[in-house]
């Protein structure tokens, strides 16, 4: 915790990356990125889990952070996913967020290598040197290890570019931890657990949903940060189904098959990643006509 001001607050999207013949689908990326804007999001992440950022070629990696910044322009804060399990190539992929003009970066504990507490805070430490602010993001179910809240703590105090973490180790005790021990700013990682962080101390969330109902998920941070716990435990039961609808397959599997049934995009995924299963299909369906929109199975 040092110079950097950077404040994160309020739902932001974790966007899908849009295919078409296997190649990106660029028209698709930005109507989306200019729906999120009009439906009032307050940050974009691309390049993260939902984005398909294993898939992703450095190349297009690259030019996907730099295309959802010229969509932005300006309008919100981009938050670049960097993440690796190699610290020279997040690093690389950090600096180039940061010269795209990307607000913060969003940095995934390193996956399949299973460094120590130690080794992810050098890790942090490193990508520091790119003068991004960094989003810390824990989500031990898709890496194999989990940031303690007292390391977590201590990228905060010691590392001036650290200045929130995305949330999803689906354990609310976490986030309880941390905020009791520093402010940093505690986003939820799992869209179902956005309105209990809220309420523990959190500042909002990165969020699968708005991909296709943006407003909803605005809606639902505005009543928690504002207070109006009865009406935003009241749209938290709504949305409830929405939530872990989106999870009924590896994420961004389900989010992908619903905006399809939408007409947004192709329902095309990159292996290993396969479309959704017919059996969820029905139910997404339904799920999806709740809230007004016209979708086709």
């Amino acid at each position: 915790m040092g110079e950097n001001t950077l404040r994160l607050e309020g739902a932001m999207v974790a966007l899908v990356t849009p295919f078409v013949g296997g190649e990106i689908d660029w028209d698709a990326l930005g109507r989306l990125v200019d729906m999120q804007i009009e439906g009032g999001i307050q940050a974009l992440v691309p390049c993260g889990t939902t984005g398909e950022s294993p898939t992703l070629s450095h190349h297009e990696h690259d030019k996907v952070i730099e295309f959802t910044i010229e969509r932005a322009d300006g309008r919100l804060p981009v938050i670049a996913g960097t993440g690796s399990n190699s610290t020279a190539e997040a690093f690389r992929l950090t600096r180039h967020a940061k010269e795209a003009g990307a607000d913060a970066c969003l940095v995934v504990n390193p996956y399949y290598n299973k460094p120590t507490q130690r080794g992810m805070f050098e890790h942090v430490a490193r990508l520091a040197d790119a003068e991004l602010p960094i989003v810390l993001y824990n989500i031990p179910g898709r890496t194999g290890i989990e940031l303690s809240p007292e390391t977590i703590v201590k990228m905060y105090e010691e590392i001036d570019m650290v200045v929130a973490v995305k949330e999803a180790t689906g354990k609310l005790d976490m986030a309880s931890a941390v905020a009791s021990a520093c402010d940093i700013a505690i986003l939820s990682g799992d869209d179902s657990l956005t309105l209990p962080i809220i309420s523990v101390g959190g500042s909002g969330v990165i969020s699968v949903l708005p991909n296709i109902l943006p407003g909803e998920v605005r809606t639902l941070c505005d009543l928690a940060l504002g207070g109006a716990s009865a009406e935003a435990a009241q749209l938290h039961r709504r949305l409830f189904g929405l939530f872990k609808g989106m999870f009924v397959e590896t994420n961004p599997i389900p989010i992908k098959a619903a905006m399809a049934m939408a007409g947004m995009i192709r329902n095309e995924l990159r292996l290993p990643m396969s479309p959704l299963a017919e059996c969820h299909r029905a139910a997404l369906a339904n799920l999806l006509r709740e809230f007004g929109l016209d979708v086709q199975e």
